[in-house]
């Protein structure tokens, strides 16, 4: 059997170890039993909330029973076909299993990555809010920069990306920005960008000075219907307001976007369509996905403090760089993760980044070391 066979093997073995531990196979089946067994209880739907809860618990186990069970079945198919070929002298069949094998890697490193997004909320659609920090026009255009690249990266998974709200820059770019990112697992994977992103560049307006620019990314889970969230009236203020828009006919012209200032936290959250019944519930989603948030980070102590030291959008408070000039380099500084290929990031192609970063918050390790020390 050649080395480069037998390295990916050995790194399928690996991966399948990991997808093991993370679901926890030895009871595992004991589990889907015992879904098995409320999903035949008659009384089960007088609660739809929980009987939902349920079959989507029931049905993530199920699926992820089943992913590892065709990564080993491949596993050991193609080793068998391996064998039996090199036995029997039939090179077209040993190469068939081969780039079958070779194909299995790629496969078992993705549902590896995937097995992580196991979070109370990592399943949810996501908020995803943007906005300019230190650094004036040049933080704008960055932050509208920051905007097409989580929008590129999500079009490429084939998630739905809703804009909330948008204020645009004075001279370039854009203040702020909110969208609704809707997918599997859309907040699982994007909440490992939350915190102060640096640029570093030669400016475009017309300075030719290298600048440095920051914006600030912030991700929420969406709430959905089985997570309660309560909202005291009298903890809240709301006001309408006329939002600004792109000009000409898409101008608002009546007070119908809202503002919803939550009283006791200090949270402000703002929708800007065109119907107000339709924003104070955007609006209301919206803060209640904060709360909840702020209830996520109280429950795990690394984010609570990650939250509490993010500062202000400047200057030894970031977690990502992004330079262009004097050289290439995207570099995430909690992970020590980095790439040359600048282009491609800001592009949409973020999830070398995102990996490392989740695989950190699993292992207190990089995905690499991890690997290494398996």
């Amino acid at each position: 059997m050649r080395a480069e066979t037998q390295a990916n093997i050995e790194k399928i073995r690996k991966s399948l170890t990991l997808l093991g531990q993370r679901l926890g196979l030895e009871t595992a089946q004991h589990r889907l039993e015992e879904f098995n067994a409320r999903v035949e209880d008659p009384n089960l739907w007088n609660d739809p909330a929980r009987a939902q809860k349920l079959m989507r618990d029931r049905q993530m186990l199920v699926d992820r029973l089943g992913t590892y069970e065709a990564i080993r079945a491949g596993l050991s198919d193609n080793v068998e076909l391996i064998e039996l070929g090199e036995a029997e002298g039939d090179a077209e069949v040993v190469a068939e299993a081969e780039a079958a094998l070779a194909e299995l890697v790629g496969t078992a490193a993705q549902k590896e990555l995937e097995a992580l997004l196991d979070g109370e909320a990592d399943g949810n659609d996501a908020f995803l809010e943007i906005n300019a920090g230190a650094g004036g026009t040049e933080a704008c255009d960055w932050a509208q920069m920051l905007a097409r690249m989580y929008v590129r990266w999500a079009e490429s998974r084939g998630f739905e990306v809703d804009q909330q709200d948008m204020s645009p820059g004075t001279e370039a770019g854009i203040k702020s920005v909110v969208y609704q990112v809707k997918g599997p697992n859309a907040y699982g994977w994007l909440k490992s960008e939350s915190g102060v992103h640096r640029l570093v560049r030669i400016s475009p307006f017309g300075k030719g000075t290298r600048e440095t620019s920051f914006a600030s990314v912030w991700v929420y889970p969406v709430v959905d219907d089985n997570i309660e969230i309560e909202v005291n009236a009298n903890d809240i203020r709301i006001d309408t307001y006329r939002s600004s828009g792109a000009g000409g006919q898409h101008v608002n012209t009546t007070d119908s976007a809202v503002r919803i200032t939550h009283l006791p936290t200090g949270i402000v959250v703002t929708s800007s369509e065109k119907s107000q019944h339709q924003n104070r519930d955007i609006a209301m989603k919206a803060l209640k996905s904060r709360l909840y948030q702020m209830e996520l980070e109280k429950r795990t102590a690394a984010i609570t403090e990650a939250h509490e030291a993010k500062g202000e959008a400047g200057w030894g408070n970031q977690i990502r760089s992004y330079v262009l000039q004097p050289y290439q380099m995207v570099k995430d500084l909690r992970t020590g993760y980095e790439t040359s290929d600048t282009g491609g990031v800001l592009d949409g192609d973020l999830d070398g980044l995102m990996a490392s970063v989740l695989a950190l918050n699993v292992s207190g390790k990089s995905r690499a070391e991890a690997r290494a020390e398996d």
